[in-house]
């Protein structure tokens, strides 16, 4: 593949935008070449005054495209990803992968019968505090994960939902646990492990919504640790989202951009910066998140296609938090046990 790669970019809006400046970042390596959504003058503010404006399918077609980045509303992921995969492209989505296990699963077989690469954006894995944990869970330094909670207590006013109609409609991938709690439910299976089974409450509390506004759910994991994942968009002003593993030698906490607790006998706390360290939080305003991580991750991606090798963040690890997802909502619906083995 050539040096520098061109990009197609689905979906101009917020995070479209981002990604638009992320790769700004990445000029050496990529091209943003043309664009849907959004509108001219929003390309150019990003740094890319030359990309062209066109139809999604249009997009599709252009040979100097190479990688599509997806960055419409959720609902439309998996079509899109799947219509980039048929055209050729190698893909970058944004979260979620897709919203059903079996769309997501779509893409992964797809992407393997076509040889092309697939990366979902968690970019959260690639953040230092993150990435430190992982590092002692490995090692050994923590022992077993005993128990594992998440808690995104996130705050969404009525104007950030009347902005988009697809943030408050289940079927366009809107509600807490999809929207905002997806990082770090993708974050919680990833530090303690693959997950066997789910219960799970949800509720519109706050909003006039169709989608939940707030999620609890318990988790047991393969391992037979067991952990806690509550999501919300009703809880002004919103707090940071946190994660805490507690484990066999000790407390390890994870907030947004730095480590906020490390009581573990023996091991030192590692030193990774300090509080969000250009991380954005959005704990009550979307638009404050920021593209550090995206931009980490785009550096892998565009690596990982120079060097015909799979990203740090395939599309496998998209599916396999989709599958998490989808069988909360499904237990959440249900009143019942999920296993993630029946809900393959």
């Amino acid at each position: 593949m050539d040096t520098v790669i061109g990009v197609g970019l689905i979906g101009l809006g917020t995070i479209g935008r981002g990604h638009a400046r992320a790769l700004d970042a990445l000029r050496d390596h990529a091209r943003l070449r043309a664009f849907s959504g959004g509108d001219v003058a929003a390309a150019a503010e990003t740094g890319w005054p030359d990309a062209v404006q066109v139809t999604p399918s249009e997009l599709l077609e252009r040979e100097d495209i190479d990688l599509v980045a997806i960055c419409s509303p959720s609902g439309a992921h998996a079509e899109q990803a799947l219509a980039a995969l048929e055209a050729g492209k190698h893909v970058v989505v944004e979260k979620p992968l897709a919203l059903r296990a079996a769309d997501a699963d779509r893409i992964v077989a797809l992407a393997a019968e076509r040889g092309l690469r697939v990366s979902t954006i968690s970019q959260r894995r690639l953040e230092p505090e993150v990435a430190a944990v992982r590092q002692a869970l490995e090692a050994g330094q923590l022992g077993a994960v005993r128990l594992a909670t998440t808690q995104v207590h996130w705050w969404r006013d009525e104007d950030y939902y009347a902005a988009a109609a697809w943030r408050g409609d289940p079927a366009g991938g809107g509600g807490s646990l999809m929207n905002q709690g997806v990082h770090n439910v993708d974050l919680l299976q990833w530090l303690a492990g693959p997950v066997e089974s789910v219960t799970a409450q949800q509720a519109t509390i706050a909003h006039a919504s169709e989608a939940e506004d707030t999620t609890v759910a318990t988790v047991r994991f393969v391992s037979g640790a067991l952990g806690l994942i509550s999501t919300t968009t009703a809880t002004p002003p919103g707090s940071p989202a946190t994660l805490t593993l507690h484990c066999e030698r000790g407390v390890v906490e994870i907030g947004q951009g730095e480590i906020t607790r490390w009581d573990v006998d023996g091991i030192p706390a590692p030193q990774v910066g300090g509080e969000g360290d250009g991380i954005g939080i959005g704990a009550s305003d979307h638009t404050a998140i920021g593209i550090t991580g995206h931009i980490q991750q785009w550096s892998d991606v565009l690596s990982a296609l120079r060097e015909e090798r799979e990203p740090a963040i395939s599309a496998a690890d998209g599916a396999a938090t989709v599958h998490l997802l989808d069988a909360i909502t499904t237990a959440a619906r249900t009143g019942r046990l999920v296993t993630l083995e029946e809900n393959r």
